[in-house]
């Protein structure tokens, strides 16, 4: 009997997608740009566009970087569902990290393809000291999870290896 790939986690994928893309469409029908509401006394929703990558990277330039993004992003989830296609489905933690950061690179790449930029609206802040961490979406929210659960993944890898010594 054959064992399930890690692909079946590609639900996962889709459902970032699909919930990145309904928020950015809820905040684009209804903000213009740059308003902003409160919403907590840390954190407002701000309509925000980004033609760069994190953090705004490359944005100033001649419009380039949005092929190069789209690019990154498409090839990078390719690689991710290799990944996934070569893994066992009980991987749990790998396969769900892998999955959640092809749905936001792939729900940040059709944004960027339609578009030409990123939309963004989450805007975190601290009053006290005037700073404001970059404004972000659901997309990368995924993508940070994915990288996190990988990192926890490689860790608990370890921890399992010392132990069997």
């Amino acid at each position: 009997m054959q064992k399930k790939s890690g692909l079946i986690w590609l639900w996962l994928s889709l459902i970032v997608i699909v919930g990145d893309l309904w928020s950015k469409y809820v905040i684009v029908q209804n903000f213009n740009l740059y308003d902003t509401v409160n919403v907590l006394p840390i954190f407002n929703l701000t309509y925000a566009r980004n033609y760069g990558a994190a953090f705004s990277f490359l944005a100033n330039h001649d419009g380039w970087q949005t092929y190069f993004f789209l690019g990154l992003a498409i090839v990078i989830s390719l690689a991710l569902v290799v990944m996934l296609a070569r893994s066992q489905a009980g991987k749990k933690l790998e396969n769900s990290a892998y999955a959640m950061i092809i749905g936001g690179a792939l729900g940040n790449a059709i944004d960027r393809a339609y578009n030409g930029y990123v939309v963004d609206f989450l805007d975190f802040y601290w009053n006290w000291e005037g700073y404001h961490f970059a404004t972000f979406n659901v997309a990368d929210i995924a993508i940070s999870v994915g990288a996190g659960l990988l990192i926890l993944a490689a860790f608990l890898d370890g921890k399992k290896e010392k132990n069997k010594e």
